[in-house]
């Protein structure tokens, strides 16, 4: 397989102002694609974004190159990642761009790709993109240049998609909702959708201002929410990452419930409906409580390297439904082509509606395993990872955690930072060894 130049596990991602986050880069790129796209998949591209300042920059960049390829864009705006999933489906275009860098800060940005499928680009797709970054920049002439206009209706469209997601008897009524918009993409629809169906709706960080996306909010940052449920008397907590596609739930005592929660909460309904349709799909990041719960209800479950491609690629490879991640992150592939928090927490609601249950009566079935996540800022993670002295650190971590828990060590594929994953009985335990691990780093990098 060809090592390719700038596109990651998901697109194109850095900070703002480095070579490919560039509006120099994205100009070359919106050409390149269409280029590609061009020669045999059709003249249409929507672009879509999320809330973040230099979104209005990169936006004009990739329209240019796009046009400059002969291509026609479709503005949508501020839309959730998965959204420009649909829409492109539904406007048979070519491929979908998505302008965002998810979770991380607003000095960061991102280009994310989906095919005319609603899918991720193939790795050819991909390939073939880089190699035409490489050749000199030529114009259509004047009479094949693209267009671009805007999709006024593109919101209203997407609302009724999700809500077509769970059962027309299915109503909200009667369920108080604190809803975490992350000052993101999800700030306009996800409180409709959520009202039309008939719930009272409370909104946090739905005020975008182009630099407070994920700020002290949104998935990454719960506790705010926690506290708004508690102080509303809240039966449910929900909160977005800044491009819609993740989302993680507070139950009404303000205790968080993440992506492997809710991937059993999704899981179990379809299992009580017998509609799972085979077994479930986690990350090496899932907790060891869930795949245990999934062996007692004879529910078939594998693990797949972090990230949301791979685990697309293993529910397709088994004709599975249903997977997710730790962090959020849930595809139900009956419902979307994509991670979707505002589907995954549908399906979870629907779940709480027909059983008449809370969350927390809903999750007294399942242990999970306390785990501590160290995010660790480093200079260089591979040569970290290779020192002798950090190796016998983790060794001797290893060995005291065998038989009752387990390490989980991986460099991060967007960022300087190293993601250790300690798991197992007793979190005060867990929590110390973290300390140890980070105070040996610091010394090894001093």
């Amino acid at each position: 397989m060809i090592k390719k130049k700038y596109f990651g596990t998901d697109g194109i991602r850095g900070k703002v102002g480095s070579h490919a986050i560039h509006p120099e880069f994205v100009l070359r790129l919106g050409w390149a694609v269409g280029r590609v796209l061009g020669q045999h998949h059709g003249k249409k591209v929507l672009i879509g974004k999320d809330t973040r300042i230099s979104g209005y920059m990169f936006e004009s960049a990739l329209e240019a190159g796009l046009i400059a390829a002969g291509i026609d864009v479709r503005l949508l705006g501020p839309m959730p990642t998965p959204a420009i999933a649909y829409l492109t489906q539904t406007f048979r275009a070519c491929a979908g761009i998505v302008i965002s860098a998810s979770h991380n800060p607003y000095e960061d940005n991102g280009i994310k790709f989906f095919d005319s499928l609603g899918g991720k680009l193939p790795d050819e797709i991909e390939l073939a993109i880089e190699a035409e970054l490489d050749k000199p920049f030529d114009l259509v002439s004047s009479e094949l240049l693209g267009k671009a206009s805007r999709i006024t209706d593109a919101s209203g469209r997407y609302i009724e998609f999700c809500k077509s997601t769970i059962s027309s008897q299915t109503k909200l009524n009667g369920l108080k909702i604190v809803v975490d918009c992350a000052n993101g993409a999800t700030y306009m629809v996800a409180p409709s959708v959520f009202r039309e169906l008939g719930a009272e709706v409370h909104i946090i960080a739905d005020k975008p201002d182009g630099f407070n996306i994920n700020k002290n909010c949104g998935s990454t940052s719960p506790e705010r929410l926690q506290k708004k449920v508690l102080e509303t008397k809240a039966d449910v907590g929900i909160a977005f990452d800044g491009d819609g596609d993740r989302v993680l739930f507070v139950n009404r005592h303000g205790q968080v419930i993440n992506g492997d929660g809710i991937l059993y909460l999704i899981a179990q309904e379809r299992i009580q409906q017998q509609s799972l349709n085979g077994g479930v799909v986690g990350t090496l990041m899932t907790n060891m409580g869930l795949e245990l719960k999934f062996r007692d209800l004879n529910v078939p479950f594998v693990r797949t390297k972090v990230g949301d491609r791979f685990v697309l690629s293993a529910l397709k490879e088994k004709n599975w439904k249903i997977g997710g991640e730790t962090s959020g992150h849930i595809v139900c592939l009956d419902k979307t082509t994509t991670g979707d928090g505002i589907i995954a927490s549908l399906q979870v609601l629907s779940n709480m509606i027909h059983q008449q249950k809370s969350l927390d009566e809903l999750m007294q079935d399942i242990h999970l395993f306390p785990q501590v996540l160290c995010n660790i800022k480093t200079k260089d993670s591979l040569k970290l990872m290779s020192n002798p002295i950090f190796e016998k650190e983790i060794a001797r971590h290893e060995y005291a955690l065998k038989d009752r828990g387990r390490m989980l060590i991986r460099p991060s594929g967007t960022e300087p930072i190293l993601r250790i994953l300690l798991e197992g009985e007793f979190e005060d335990e867990l929590l110390m060894r973290k300390g140890e691990i980070e105070q040996a780093i610091n010394s090894i990098e001093a």
